[in-house]
């Protein structure tokens, strides 16, 4: 009796505490709503601190390429490649990069510390390619495969590159730079088995010949966290682009964000983004490495094969950037939209309206919007799944991390000091210039040969004396539950009428009209104004009209006066870049002069309460000042 009654006891007491463990969370989850997703993003982030200090002071040090290694060895015949039929396994990639890496030491002279220029599509040959420089302890500057002419040898020649290697169908783009490259001594080797071309040799021949051994670890025995392990070329404001270097130590970083996301080892992964950008080559390639996971690569976005190819692949994780969430949701419904095992999807740029339509059409897909730059110090998180931000301000992240949101002079194009000549910071809910520390744990590499445009990106004093931080160039704001809103890049943000107009912000009210597909919003300089005036160009629905009185109406009903755009430009289909990011600096180049623009203008008229064409007539009565904006 004694025994049942202490039985009866103990299961009451276990009863007690669950149910008392229950009540708590519920009581949590209902005072703190993101309580449970906060955990488990402080778990992850608190288990990738713990363990890359043993990555960092391993000696000699261990790399991703080292990571990869013991993937091949633990799963040597998993698939780590899928490209079009063909699948990779983690052995066979192994085999297929020693043989990369023994006939560039025999033929191309590599040598620890060595850069190597990659002009390659997005093929397994690509990350093979970039394994074997790795073990050989070489870098890798990742170009651009549609630059030409000037762009070309202005990238190759800034990251210190000694070789060039090039798919077989980027030869033409080769042999226009090619006389520029052989005064500079540099060696080209094209992917194909013989070229006629004088100046360039093959090297696919010479790859098959070679030994698939394994390569010698001391090869690389010199490489520190310091080291450059591969240049990733941003956009800069000279046009011509800067090559961002992502030291080893970097690199690691970037890998370990997808395991902060939530990738595991058994997903497969989706690149359909160029392997020369950040997120295609340092997410994906690298964090599918730092996980052990699978990648499928994609030669290109492709809207109308994306989701086929998520079916016949079984992809897991898909990756965004720009406006390829909005490609997906334009695209024709099909009664199959549902029908995948795609859990994540990481990247970012998604705006509200597509996501909530994304969730809506293709299921309950797990966003993972976040904000970071190639060469930036800092990033954020949405991981709380809140609809259009990119993160949320965390205690233990902004310790580790110290950044800030501080008041930005448009019309100065600087921070705002105080009387002290500190920069100050914004309330919440007010957009402010984002700031982040420069510290050991988080450096600055800077631009490849280019210290002018690293300097610029550094803002001294900003708090006190002797502090560094680097500047962004990105708004931000903060919200009542401490989630943090991209609004503008600086240079896109403009002035009219003394109040900033958030191009991002304007767009995203044009794209909620009936009739508009896609707005690409920008400020345009006017004769006899201050500041710039809005002007959009867009795209319409399909079998939809242009409506000027219904636009009139929607954009007076939901935009302050000041930010309407006052001229509008329609268009077939707005220029993106590569990475699928809006172009502006062409369209604020061409105005609103419907003398040099064919496509249809049109402009706001108060008077008549709608849009009217804008003819050269009425364009030379703005310039005269008749025509009031």
């Amino acid at each position: 009796m004694l025994r049942y009654t202490r039985r009866l006891l103990n299961l009451q007491l276990i009863f007690g505490v669950e149910s008392a463990a229950i009540l708590l969370l519920f009581a949590l989850r209902f005072r703190y709503p993101y309580f449970i997703a906060e955990a488990k993003y402080m778990c992850r982030i608190a288990i990738s601190i713990y363990r890359t200090p043993k990555f960092l002071k391993s000696n000699p040090f261990y790399t991703l390429v080292d990571r990869f290694l013991d993937s091949v060895q633990k799963n040597p015949h998993k698939a780590f490649i899928r490209f079009q039929d063909e699948t990779y396994s983690y052995a066979q990639s192994d085999k297929q990069s020693n043989k990369i890496a023994r006939s560039l030491l025999k033929h191309a002279g590599l040598h620890e510390g060595d850069t190597v220029a990659l002009l390659l599509g997005n093929e397994p040959m690509f990350l093979w390619m970039w394994l074997a420089l790795a073990k050989i302890g070489c870098s890798a500057a990742l170009l651009n495969h549609n630059i030409r002419s000037k762009s070309l040898v202005h990238c190759f020649t800034c990251c210190g590159a000694t070789v060039l290697i090039a798919g077989a169908e980027l030869q033409d783009s080769v042999e226009e730079v090619l006389p520029a490259l052989r005064e500079q001594g540099i060696s080209v080797y094209m992917l194909t088995d013989q070229v006629t071309a004088e100046g360039m040799e093959s090297l696919t021949d010479k790859i098959a010949q070679a030994s698939d051994e394994p390569i010698p670890a001391d090869l690389r025995a010199n490489i520190t966290f310091s080291s450059p392990a591969v240049y990733i070329y941003t956009s800069g404001t000279t046009g011509l682009p800067k090559a961002a270097v992502i030291a080893q130590r970097r690199l690691w970083a970037m890998s370990f964000f997808p395991s902060v996301c939530g990738l595991k080892s058994d997903d497969v992964v989706y690149i359909c983004l160029p392997l020369y950008h950040s997120a295609g080559f340092t997410l994906g390639f690298g964090g599918a490495i730092e996980r052990g996971a699978t990648v499928v690569v994609k030669s290109k976005f492709s809207s109308s094969q994306f989701w086929d190819d998520c079916r016949k692949y079984n992809v897991t994780v898909i990756q965004y950037i720009g406006e390829t969430m909005r490609y997906l949701c334009n695209s024709p419904k099909r009664v199959s939209d549902q029908v995948h095992n795609v859990r994540m999807a990481i990247g970012n740029g998604i705006r509200p309206e597509v996501w909530r339509t994304f969730i809506s059409r293709f299921g309950n897909v797990d966003i993972k919007e976040f904000y970071g730059s190639t060469e930036g110090t800092l990033g954020f998180l949405n991981y709380a799944g809140k609809i259009g931000a990119v993160g949320r301000v965390n205690y233990f992240h902004k310790k580790i991390y110290p950044y800030a949101l501080v008041k930005f002079d448009q019309e100065q194009d600087e921070p705002v000091r105080n009387a002290e000549g500190f920069c100050i910071e914004v309330v919440k809910g007010e957009t402010g210039l984002l700031v982040a520390k420069i510290t050991q744990k988080a450096q600055f590499g800077g631009y490849a040969r280019d210290p002018k445009q690293t300097e610029k990106k550094k803002l001294y004093n900003v708090f006190e004396k002797g502090d560094v931080y680097f500047n962004s160039g990105d708004l931000f704001r903060t919200d009542h539950e401490n989630f943090i809103y991209f609004q503008d890049r600086v240079g896109d943000t403009f002035r009219w009428k003394g109040e900033n107009v958030s191009t991002n912000e304007v767009s995203d009210i044009l794209t909620m009209a009936t009739s508009i597909e896609e707005a690409n919003v920008y400020g345009v300089t006017v004769q006899g104004y201050e500041g710039r005036t809005g002007m959009a160009t867009i795209t319409l629905k399909k079998d939809h009209q242009f409506e000027p009185d219904a636009i009139f109406s929607h954009v007076t009903t939901y935009l302050p006066s000041y930010a309407r755009p006052r001229f509008i430009r329609i268009q077939d289909c707005l220029a993106v870049t590569c990475t699928f990011k809006q172009l502006k600096g062409k369209l604020v180049e061409e105005g609103f002069n419907p003398a040099v623009i064919t496509d249809p203008l049109f402009v706001l008229h108060e008077m008549v309460k709608s849009y009217r064409p804008l003819t050269r007539d009425t364009y030379q009565s703005i310039l005269d000042g008749h025509f009031r904006l």
